[in-house]
């Protein structure tokens, strides 16, 4: 997927001062910390992208929370990346959401009962393991991506502490 010709398309409309990129393509520090795409802009800034294809369109996002069932390892929106964005790109719809890598791993700490609750997970099965991912419909996820970029100074920072319900956010599909 590394090869579509989309994918410059997309980082162009992301980013105005586009540069060039480099696919990350061998096994090393950059692909296990979740970066498959290094984005250079014209300013020098460098982007950091795990990208992801989807080849139907389920209307979700799945998030990927456990990478391996059978060694408990955890997802990537559970561990930590080096990435700064997620490119979700869904194939058959020509879109690709970019989500903040940060953002979107505090919304899943945050949801992630509910989510799982009201969405289920799935399971996939690979060769030798078994991943297992919740499918959040884009829209849920897009608008508790914007509650958690809001913050309030005279909140005292809550570390574990979960909603019981996002229904009081406005956050069900």
């Amino acid at each position: 997927m590394v090869d579509k010709p989309w994918w410059e398309n997309v980082y162009r409309q992301a980013w105005p001062e586009f540069g060039n990129m480099v696919a990350v393509r061998e096994d090393g520090w950059a692909q296990r910390a979740g970066i498959d795409r290094i984005v250079t802009l014209t300013t020098g800034k460098v982007i950091k992208i795990d990208e992801k294809v989807r080849r139907k369109d389920y209307g979700d996002i799945l998030l990927e929370h456990m990478s391996s069932k059978e060694h408990g390892a955890p997802g990537w929106v559970n561990k930590p990346l080096d990435a700064d964005y997620i490119a979700y790109a869904i194939e058959p719809t020509e879109k690709c959401y970019l989500l903040p890598v940060h953002e979107l791993q505090r919304a899943w700490r945050k949801y992630e009962d509910t989510w799982r609750w009201d969405y289920g997970d799935v399971e996939a099965l690979n060769p030798g393991y078994t991943t297992v991912s919740t499918p959040v419909p884009s829209q849920v996820l897009q608008k508790a991506l914007t509650y958690v970029m809001v913050f309030s100074w005279n909140t005292k920072p809550q570390t574990a502490q979960r909603p019981t319900s996002h229904n009081a956010v406005g956050l069900r599909s």
